[in-house]
């Protein structure tokens, strides 16, 4: 009996994962062997904050996860101790927070994840993790939407002062 239950735990915790693994946007897998304590803390902290979920799993369940969710592929980073990142609501929270954390803390090592649902390897979480937050993406976007108007009253403006000058 005793073994049913464990059984079932365990399946529970698989299915859970999985459902983790299908409803985020990005997750990103690390190896976090190497960091202490405090820094294991404070990087908790700074996910927390951003509202991405940081565990760390075992792989065999990982692996059980990853292929009840069809994301088989990322079994191969599934090696070492592996700490995953989940998040459901930003596409560059966790990225971000663990590249800038790994700049400064070796221990960290990024190994890969998935973006929507496409498998990706640890250059393209750093390249994701370089794309401003979103944020920035739309003051950007307005920048670029202000400029036409700005250049035509700076325009106007030189016309009105043209012709102000010549009365």
């Amino acid at each position: 009996m005793a073994n049913a239950k464990v059984i079932e735990a365990k399946q529970e915790a698989v299915d859970v994962v999985t459902g983790k693994l299908q409803n985020s946007i990005t997750t990103v897998v690390a190896d976090y062997r190497g960091l202490n304590v405090a820094q294991v803390t404070e990087l908790r902290k700074q996910l927390r904050e951003a509202g991405v979920e940081f565990q760390v799993l075992k792989n065999t369940l990982l692996r059980r996860a990853t292929a009840a969710a069809e994301l088989s592929e990322l079994d191969e980073v599934l090696t070492g101790p592996t700490a995953i990142a989940f998040s459901e609501n930003d596409a560059v929270a966790p990225a971000k927070i663990l590249n800038d954390f790994a700049k400064k803390n070796d221990a960290l090592k990024l190994k890969g994840g998935v973006v929507e649902g496409k498998v990706v390897n640890e250059a393209q979480i750093k390249a994701l993790a370089e794309l401003p937050s979103r944020e920035g993406l739309l003051s950007m976007l307005l920048s670029v939407l202000q400029a036409p108007m700005r250049n035509f009253a700076l325009a106007v403006k030189a016309v009105a002062d043209k012709e102000e000058q010549s009365a």
